[in-house]
């Protein structure tokens, strides 16, 4: 192996030294789920290729290749279900038993069925169901990510890396020490790709729990809108829109209060906790389905508010307003437990009694009345089937939005 060879594999190297030491940092600041599983796919991927490019001695050829024929299929193996329960396919206890023992079952066929061949074609057999154990991943990674889970195509494109970088460690396990350069270069490249791209993906994934944890931990201190500890600050935003507003005459402010019904009756059933991990879900999904331009906060304990600056028309306010009712009332499994390692093992399935109202201010009108009005609409919305209350101009009574607003 030529210098250049040992410049791109130390730059592997040095990609995965990183990220096993921000594993132990986050191990350090008590996130040890997150930081075990960190640690463990960067030590499992640098073992995999320095076994296979030959910096790992194990005696004779034929021990060498025994070797490699295990350390393939159990790496593979392992990482595999680590990329599944990255991507919440594990979350079902029974599911995940199914796919450790069907995961189990393949490792030990194809390592009992290695030791009938020959060293060297056991070997091959490893690397050929380590390939297909990848591209099956791929396959279940492409699956999520059509289904709308963003987070897989960072999987998608994590485990594309490593199909090559398989392919080119396998190529080079052949003669380390005669493989063409560019073979060398490819692979130690999509190896930095992969650990990076999935070191990214995992960051993802587990900063969720993090940030759920500080949720549960504070409860309503803890703003999961503005990650402010006070609901003061809804109180200064709604303050500057207003004073923005009279300030500019006749500039449209649209206002949109949603009012979350049953967080009485889940505490009662299930504890605190798991009020606190509904609020932080609804919070999360009504960041994602709102403009940028749409300044959010917290309304109360059991509601969120939103305010429009120059909104085309009361319609258009009515489609975010159903767009909002539509992801929050979607069915949540909740956890009941603060405790880091229970909060994915959600055994409370909820769904939010959502209403919101939709009020355009008018010039001259009182914020307090304004806020006041559209939670009040927003609470005689649980009462409609869209879910979605607004304040006819002429007569100023309450009805459900039109149709056409919120198909």
């Amino acid at each position: 192996m030529d210098s250049i060879a040992v410049g791109f594999w130390g730059g592997y190297f040095g990609t995965v030294a990183l990220l096993m030491a921000g594993s132990l940092g986050g191990f350090h600041k008590s996130m040890r789920r997150v930081g075990l599983t960190a640690f463990l796919f960067a030590l499992i991927s640098a073992v995999f290729m320095a076994a296979y490019i030959g910096w790992i001695a194990f005696g004779d050829a034929s021990t060498r290749w025994r070797w490699l024929a295990h350390i393939s299929v159990i790496s593979a193996s392992v990482l595999g279900l680590m990329v599944l329960a990255m991507l919440g396919t594990m979350r079902n206890p029974v599911r995940a038993r199914q796919l450790k023992v069907g995961q189990l079952v393949f490792a030990l066929g194809v390592i009992g069925a290695g030791w009938l061949l020959s060293a060297p074609d056991a070997a091959l057999l490893s690397t050929v169901a380590t390939l297909a154990m990848a591209v099956g991943m791929l396959v279940v990674c492409v699956r999520s990510a059509q289904r709308g889970d963003r987070l897989a195509w960072w999987a998608v494109t994590g485990v594309s890396f490593m199909i090559v970088a398989i392919a080119g460690v396998a190529w080079i396990s052949r003669d380390p020490a005669g493989a063409a350069t560019w073979i060398h270069a490819v692979s130690a490249v999509s190896g930095m790709a992969y650990v990076s791209v999935m070191a990214v993906a995992l960051w993802i994934r587990y900063s969720y729990l993090i940030e759920l944890r500080e949720v549960v931990a504070h409860g309503p201190s803890y703003d999961p809108i503005t990650r402010m500890r006070s609901h003061s600050e809804t109180g200064q935003m709604v303050g500057l829109a207003f004073f923005d507003k009279a300030r500019s005459g006749s500039q449209p402010l649209g206002v949109i209060a949603v009012a979350i019904g049953n967080f009485y009756t889940l505490e009662q059933l299930h504890g605190r906790a798991a009020v606190n991990h509904a609020l932080f879900v609804c919070a999360s999904r009504l960041r994602r389905c709102v403009p940028a331009q749409v300044e959010t906060g917290r309304l109360g304990d059991d509601g969120f508010l939103l305010l429009v600056r120059g909104f085309d028309d009361e319609v258009m306010l009515a489609g975010l307003a159903a767009t909002v009712a539509d992801r929050l009332q979607r069915p949540v499994a909740l956890s009941t437990s603060a405790a880091p390692a229970d909060l994915e093992a959600g055994s409370a399935y909820w769904e939010a009694q959502v209403g919101v109202g939709v009020k355009s201010a008018q010039p001259g009108e009182r914020p307090s009345v304004v806020i006041s009005t559209a939670r009040d609409m927003a609470r005689t919305a649980w009462t409609f089937p869209s879910r979605v209350a607004w304040q006819e101009r002429d007569t100023g009574a309450v009805l459900q939005a039109p149709v056409a607003a919120v198909a």
